[in-house]
């Protein structure tokens, strides 16, 4: 039986749960997802329950970075 592949949404999880987070470019680059896609799934995740937080960057026109604790959405 082979591995089963990463999915691209499990992929942004991970992304999500790195302490410094993540851009939306970044999982765009991440996933080959379009912003609008990328922005659906972080809205769908949210929706699932998962507690995603989006901070801005201190500096003016700075990309927000979105992350997600540690330990939310394991299972």
């Amino acid at each position: 039986m082979t591995k089963r592949e990463e999915t691209k949404a499990a992929k942004v999880q991970a992304m999500l749960r790195r302490p410094s987070g993540a851009s939306l470019q970044a999982i765009c680059t991440a996933t080959g997802w379009q912003p609008h896609s990328a922005r659906s799934a972080l809205s769908t995740m949210r929706k699932k329950g998962l507690p995603i937080e989006r901070r801005l960057a201190g500096k003016a026109g700075a990309p927000a970075i979105y992350h997600m604790p540690s330990g939310a959405g394991d299972e």
